[in-house]
């Protein structure tokens, strides 16, 4: 379809390189001579939605700027470039390093700084990964591939090493938007995945906006490369956002939506099979937080029939690595979410910690068997529980709000249960 004149015209070319996707938007609507209240009835919303959309610098909704910028012709290239954050270069005083030169003279000097950082503690991690988000940093030197980089990304992950995670963001996106610049599929799709995984440590330590705005990146970018797979990660992590934040219908649609994606592709491979069990689990837990019983265990029955094919032990840098242990772990979390903690007990006794590759599945484990226990109140199991998570992820309990509003409660009501006093100085020494 032949592009209009008006998107290759100077005033459109100028509005996308100043990032104000508002006003392109309505540089199409009054182009197409249309009202406020006109597109917004053609898109489901109000005028005075729409008017703030146009006027704001920054972009709060994504998935209602798509919607708009599509009906009113916005070409994709022209809203992908209006999208992208600024490249800015960093203040010498804070860039870790200032050129290929300096990172090669100078390794102590660039782990000491990111040390330094991470020892700041999570606000000013955040704070840093915040302004990363609102303007790119300029790009690293030095520091390996981009891909060797994300898998070790991923691995902080995996440990429950949020914060060391945290402080290594920044660089990664700012690199990763350097490699996207070459506009190979296989580049955009891992600069989605590097905003997947964002958005999966911003909602683990409770930092909602920033992981729904991360979340809208991925899945940006996922489009953009046309994976599959990148864009069902990231629908799953903005699934997770909406979730958290009791759009839980929202939630629920999209998971659909992504499933049935991941299905059309015709399941051939096992990466493509574990992505759908992944979806499936995630929309299990989705339609139990939003009180869906039926549907919610009628997804985790099809997420253990999908599963069934797939190795005990996913391989190394899988993107979904489910399992059929895995799965019967999401079904803890369905009972619970259902509240139905007996069912949820009776799910997980035969899991075992060996049976997860990752200290945060085997946390996991652990906080989701705790959370079952101590809605079946269960004081001296629930701190047992938490214990093991504990030790196989001390981040997990850490630095998860809901897990330290268990341990807080523990202490409050129970503050001689066995392995209480432990549990509350490891969560206070983290605050």
């Amino acid at each position: 379809m032949p592009v209009d004149p008006l998107w290759n015209g100077t005033l459109a070319r100028q509005l996308s390189e100043q990032r104000r996707t508002g006003a392109l938007i309505r540089l199409g609507r009054e182009h197409q001579s249309w009202t406020l209240a006109e597109l917004g009835e053609r898109i489901g919303c109000s005028a005075a939605t729409l008017s703030r959309l146009e006027r704001r610098a920054r972009v709060v909704d994504l998935g209602l700027v798509h919607l708009a910028a599509a009906e009113v012709g916005v070409p994709r290239h022209v809203l992908m470039t209006s999208l992208a954050p600024p490249s800015t270069a960093a203040p010498a005083g804070t860039r870790v390093t200032a050129s290929s030169r300096d990172a090669e003279e100078d390794p102590m000097r660039r782990r000491t700084l990111l040390t330094a950082t991470a020892a700041a503690g999570p606000a000013a991690l955040l704070m840093g990964l915040d302004e990363a988000l609102a303007a790119t940093p300029a790009p690293t030197s030095g520091l390996g591939a981009l891909s060797s980089r994300l898998a070790a990304a991923r691995e902080l992950y995996d440990k429950g090493a949020h914060h060391r995670l945290l402080a290594v963001l920044p660089g990664l996106i700012a690199d990763g938007h350097r490699a996207a610049a070459s506009r190979q599929d296989l580049d955009q799709a891992r600069l989605s995945s590097v905003y997947t995984l964002a958005s999966s440590v911003l909602s683990k330590v409770g930092s909602y906006e920033q992981a729904r705005l991360t979340a809208d990146r991925a899945r940006t970018w996922a489009e953009v490369s046309g994976s599959p797979l990148a864009a069902a990660a990231a629908a799953r992590e903005l699934a997770i956002v909406l979730r958290h934040q009791d759009r839980h219908g929202e939630a629920r649609r999209l998971m659909t939506s992504a499933a049935a994606d991941v299905e059309a592709t015709g399941l051939r491979t096992d990466a493509a099979a574990a992505a759908y069990a992944q979806m499936l689990c995630t929309l299990a837990y989705t339609a139990a937080r939003g009180g869906q019983r039926a549907e919610a265990l009628a997804m985790v029955e099809e997420a253990r029939r999908s599963a069934r094919r797939l190795p005990g032990t996913p391989p190394p840098g899988r993107l979904f690595p489910i399992s059929p242990a895995a799965v019967g772990l999401y079904a803890v979390g369905v009972h619970w979410a259902l509240g139905d903690a007996g069912a949820a007990l009776e799910a997980g006794k035969d899991l075992r910690p060996d049976q997860f590759p990752t200290a945060e599945r085997r946390a996991r484990l652990g906080t989701d068997m705790a959370r079952a226990w101590w809605a079946w109140n269960r004081p001296e199991q629930t701190a047992r529980a938490l214990l093991d998570a504990h030790r196989a992820s001390p981040g997990e309990v850490r630095d998860r709000p809901a897990i330290r509003s268990i341990v807080n409660e523990l202490a409050e009501r129970h503050p001689h249960t066995t392995g209480v006093r432990e549990l509350r100085a490891a969560v206070v020494s983290a605050g």
